[in-house]
């Protein structure tokens, strides 16, 4: 039980703590002044402002974290597609694509990343990941244009002055906690450990600056509670299911042999979250680096299907139903499966390729 809980344990505080930061980041309007600033470095080309996204979104998830992106990113890019009248659904999917296939290159860049780093290693981790990384954002970004090539072309208005903020002294408060939260999450910490700290110093700037907002931040309690309650049904399938599942995932590290693996992995996180099918099949791979990337390369690339298949999903889907867009079941499921297919098979192709 202390295992379990040592392990989802920082999982779950790190979905309520960065809930909390994009919420009074929201409110003090960095989202706003961001959307804003970006609208002006498009130069009014609607190819040239999602281009910019795309670069956002890669980096912000590299760097941050693909939960991190899901809920700081994609208000900022439906505050931008809003001020600029452009469509938002190429910016917005995008994002929750690349949140997931930009998600392998560093151990901090995934949770499931950093479980498997223990059997990978610091010094090994980098030399296996990059090149499937590589493959699946380059082919995450194809297929994108390819599906909004029609919604990325003409212009927009660039926009005039910045917006002032309503609370300048909350405003930079706000930005230099952001700001410092990116260092820390590739300082190799736990993530939950900065998320909670920077949750804690916007919360007090904000009790102190305006006590009554505090009380209208919503913290996920639920989805916290469902997470928790999904990992640990899992534990106990898994328990019960392990010869099965070895002999599902194959061995070896042939072409064949790690599309089934990755594809597997993509299949599970579909069925019941990334995280519970990294952990159901994290024993079919601790064989080998390349076995470990190609169920990472399934886990993290794969699971933009459904809605559930990853926390970045649920929580990018959250954010976009605060600000009132509807992104139906059916267009993540269709569109998901034409991005997430060849992502996955162009990544272990990489990783095979070159093992």
């Amino acid at each position: 039980m202390k295992a379990f809980v040592d392990q989802v344990g920082p999982v779950l505080v790190f979905l309520l703590a960065i809930t909390v930061v994009a919420e009074v980041t929201a409110y003090a309007g960095v989202f706003d002044a961001a959307a804003h600033r970006a609208s002006k470095i498009g130069r009014g080309r609607v190819v040239g402002l999602w281009l910019l996204v795309v670069a956002l979104a890669t980096a912000s998830t590299i760097v941050l974290s693909l939960d991190t992106t899901a809920v700081l990113l994609t208000p900022v890019v439906i505050a931008m597609t809003r001020q600029t009248k452009v469509s938002p659904l190429p910016f917005v999917m995008v994002t929750v694509w690349l949140a997931n296939t930009a998600s392998l290159l560093l151990p901090v860049s995934n949770l499931s990343n950093l479980l498997a780093l223990h059997h990978i290693g610091d010094a090994s981790y980098l030399s296996v990941s990059w090149r499937p990384a590589v493959a699946a954002v380059v082919v995450t970004v194809g297929v994108a244009a390819l599906l909004y090539r029609r919604g990325l072309r003409g212009r927009y208005p660039v926009p005039d002055d910045d917006p002032e903020p309503a609370d300048r002294v909350l405003f930079w408060i706000a930005v230099g906690v952001c700001a410092l939260l990116v260092p820390a999450f590739a300082s190799g910490l736990t993530p939950a450990i900065p998320a909670a700290i920077a949750a804690a110093i916007l919360l007090a700037a904000l009790w102190i600056r305006d006590r009554d907002q505090v009380r209208r931040i919503t913290v996920p309690w639920q989805m916290a509670i469902v997470v928790a309650v999904l990992l640990a049904v899992m534990k106990v399938v898994v328990s019960g299911a392990g010869v099965w599942l070895a002999s599902a995932a194959g061995a070896g590290e042939s072409l064949g042999a790690l599309l089934r693996l990755a594809g597997l992995g993509a299949a599970a996180s579909n069925a019941v979250n990334n995280l519970p099918a990294y952990l159901a099949l994290e024993a079919t791979a601790t064989d080998s680096p390349v076995r470990l990337m190609a169920l990472l390369i399934g886990v993290n690339v794969g699971p933009i299907v459904t809605v559930w298949g990853s926390l970045a999903t649920v929580l990018w889907r959250q954010r976009c139903a605060r600000e009132d867009l509807v992104v139906s079941a059916g267009r993540i499921a269709w569109q998901g499966i034409a991005v997430g297919a060849p992502a996955v098979v162009a990544a272990v192709a990489a990783l095979w390729a070159f093992a």
